[in-house]
């Protein structure tokens, strides 16, 4: 990670902005996410919802969520979507979700665009391609949801893309920094790219 990306990334957290962690498996997102935690004020509640424990982080005010899978009689499940939901009552100032892959996406943009900062992680090829997939994820909750409420709730809810890549010799490094622009351009959520080493 470069310096000036650092402090990019610092001055974001700080300035209460949403960030979205991307990129393939193995390429470093849960790591970083851990660290951008890290890098919040100290006096910040931070709410963070995982399927299991990975973030490890230790910080001065953390609520750690953990989903739970139904047993075998088919009871006692605890969705991350509902989770999502109730991090929202502990006052969080910054909700974090280990990694967003179903339905649970839909609840974490809502969340984003009533004014809760938060950060995720996603697996995806490019910043863009990240943004494309947080907007198809949230159909899995229903028919009643469509691209034309969800693509403009992104945009207003995500300001940064931090796009995560490893190369063949196994270095792990941030390839990319995009911003958002609040706008959607030919049915895709407009970014402008802000950082990067590649």
């Amino acid at each position: 990670l470069r310096r000036e990306d650092a402090d990019l990334l610092r001055d974001a957290i700080t300035g209460g902005r949403s960030i979205l962690v991307s990129g393939p498996t193995h390429a470093g997102k849960t790591t970083l996410l851990a660290a951008l935690i890290a890098a919040c004020p100290p006096d910040h509640r931070v709410v963070t919802v995982e399927e299991t424990f990975e973030l490890g982080v230790d910080a001065p005010d953390i609520v750690a969520l953990q989903g739970r899978q139904p047993s075998l009689e088919g009871t006692g499940e605890v969705s991350l979507r509902r989770l999502v939901k109730e991090a929202l009552r502990m006052r969080p100032d910054r909700l974090v979700v280990g990694e967003v892959r179903d339905a649970e996406a839909l609840d974490l943009v809502l969340a984003l665009n009533t004014g809760v900062p938060g950060m995720a992680s996603i697996h995806a090829n490019t910043a863009k391609d990240a943004l494309a997939k947080l907007a198809a994820l949230p159909l899995l909750a229903g028919r009643n949801i469509d691209s034309s409420f969800v693509l403009p709730a992104i945009a207003a809810g995500v300001d940064l893309v931090v796009h995560c890549s490893r190369s063949a010799d196994g270095r792990r490094r941030v390839s990319e920094i995009a911003a958002t622009t609040g706008r959607i351009v030919g049915g895709a959520i407009e970014v402008e790219r802000v950082g990067g080493d590649a």
